[in-house]
């Protein structure tokens, strides 16, 4: 129930959402993300039902249990979507009130013309219309499988079948093509400190401190194994900088107008090549009243962006397109990064909604990608709306008409060639299902087919179309989880050192 502390042992599925109270351990996110590489959690990670703890034994208090859980709704939904209809089936089911009379005359007419009861029979037999009819629903099905396989939850099946159709995505920026959280991007020391020790005495001061600046020079600290010294009469002036004592040395980290009010010489701003106009954050580090380096940090572009992008254009995708409300020297540096050929930068959201109405004005079928938080109203107005990092998030899973578990930006290249191979399935069987019936109905009513012959027919007919269309569930197999972590480069003692991006 919620609230309770529940221990998970190693190998354990775990029963319900929750976050670890106590141990760290690896779980196997599979069945939510789509990842198959396990993720790494420790005290305060959230957890979600229906994963597995691989190693190390975790204590985890309940947050949500049942139907509640993000499981339990991704099954609802994966349901319900199963229970929907494409309009080429609503067309079918229309008619198929006919097709029984319809047979019923032809097998009327065999009596009439040859008296051979064997004959209407197999008539009767062969005209059943299985294969007919499951030619739609379990290639559908199938599609719907590989997509929740790989986290992609669709609501409703007309969307998958839209999909094949999107000739423009529309992405916001923020949380969407970038991470949303600030990374170092540079370190820079000054007066021929080394850069490993400009972040030591950076980290010891600011891991006193929650600001998002803070988190990130505290994570590349950790990432880099730099072991961290205490600190001692920490202060923090908020929006302007924090000081502390670090080995009896005064340390002072901030912005430029900090440091200067603290009586540290201006000169240090001549070492400066990064504009904090195209979206860099920039903090400088003084030891004893002495600028002994700065900080560049940026919000962190996903690594897989420019790899998605080049997918979408592979698939034919007509239109890309970043519509953000950034600055647009922030927005032009992120598209020229990821390789997206049209940007529109300093929208509100109801900018964003017109801009949407204008590509679809256009002849434009429309995608609107965004994290199903701030930008519901682009996302409603696009022909299909994906929302990113669906996992433990309600609010992106009633968002949109499709949900990524997982921020893996090159499940969309993945989609659009998923719904044109459904598409392509469904003709291949409702092909297959017409010229199977008129052929059986020819050859029982031409006294070829005995009804023995045409009941083992029918089902050979019927296993064709499911197992054509369970090629399906096989799409992409070929995709593996796309992980980059930042490995420093450094140009030796006193240098400059850029974080780069490790191959994947």
């Amino acid at each position: 129930k919620v609230g309770d502390v529940i221990r998970i042992r190693p190998g354990d599925n775990i029963g319900g959402d929750g976050v670890i109270t106590s141990g760290q351990g690896s779980v196997n996110q599979a069945s939510i993300t789509g990842e198959s590489l396990p993720v790494d959690k420790t005290v305060g990670d959230p957890v979600f039902a229906g994963t597995i703890n691989l190693n190390g034994a975790l204590e985890v208090r309940v947050t949500k249990a049942g139907q509640d859980t993000t499981i339990g709704r991704v099954r609802e939904l994966i349901l319900a979507a199963e229970k929907t209809k494409l309009p080429f089936m609503r067309i079918i089911d229309q008619y198929m009130g006919y097709y029984t009379p319809l047979v019923l005359v032809i097998g009327a007419l065999v009596w009439a013309f040859t008296q051979d009861l064997n004959r209407v029979i197999s008539v009767l037999v062969v005209a059943c219309p299985c294969a007919f009819i499951l030619a739609t629903p379990t290639a559908m099905v199938a599609a719907l499988s590989a997509a929740a396989r790989l986290g992609i939850l669709v609501k409703n099946i007309g969307d998958l079948e839209a999909a094949a159709r999107i000739t423009a995505f529309v992405f916001d920026k923020t949380g969407t093509l970038t991470s949303g959280k600030l990374v170092v991007s540079r370190l820079n020391p000054l007066g021929g400190i080394a850069p490993a020790e400009l972040l030591r005495l950076a980290a010891s001061v600011e891991t006193l401190s929650n600001h998002p600046t803070a988190r990130a020079l505290v994570q590349l600290s950790e990432e880099a194994g730099v072991p961290l010294a205490e600190a001692t009469e920490f202060k923090e002036t908020a929006g302007r900088g924090v000081s502390a004592l670090v080995e009896g040395q005064r340390i002072i980290i901030g912005r430029a107008a900090w440091l200067k009010d603290n009586g540290v010489p201006e000169d240090f701003m001549k070492s400066v090549d990064l504009d904090e106009a195209a979206g860099f954050s920039l903090l400088f580090i003084a030891r004893n009243g002495e600028c002994i380096g700065w900080v560049g940090l940026q919000d962190q572009v996903r690594s897989e962006a420019a790899e998605a992008v080049k997918g979408l254009q592979s698939v034919g995708i007509r239109r890309l397109s970043m519509v953000s409300g950034d600055r647009k020297p922030v927005a032009e540096r992120v598209a020229a990064e990821i390789g997206m050929p049209e940007v529109v930068a300093e929208c509100l959201p109801q900018d964003k909604v017109e801009f949407v109405r204008a590509s679809k004005a256009k002849g434009y079928r429309v995608a609107v990608v965004g994290d199903g938080v701030n930008d519901a109203p682009a996302l409603a107005a696009g022909d299909i709306s994906i929302a990113m990092g669906a996992a433990g998030s309600e609010v992106a899973i009633h968002s949109a008409t499709i949900a990524l578990m997982n921020n893996d930006l090159r499940r969309l290249p993945f989609l659009v060639r998923l719904s044109r191979m459904a598409r392509g399935v469904i003709n291949q069987n409702f092909l297959f299902g017409i010229f199977f019936i008129i052929g059986g109905l020819a050859a029982a009513s031409g006294g070829y087919l005995n009804p023995i012959v045409a009941a083992f027919l029918h089902n050979v007919g019927s296993l064709i179309v499911v197992f054509n269309s369970a090629r399906l569930v096989r799409m992409g197999e070929e995709l593996e989880p796309f992980a980059a972590p930042a490995t420093p480069e450094a140009s030796g003692p006193g240098g400059s050192v850029t974080l780069v991006p490790r191959a994947a």
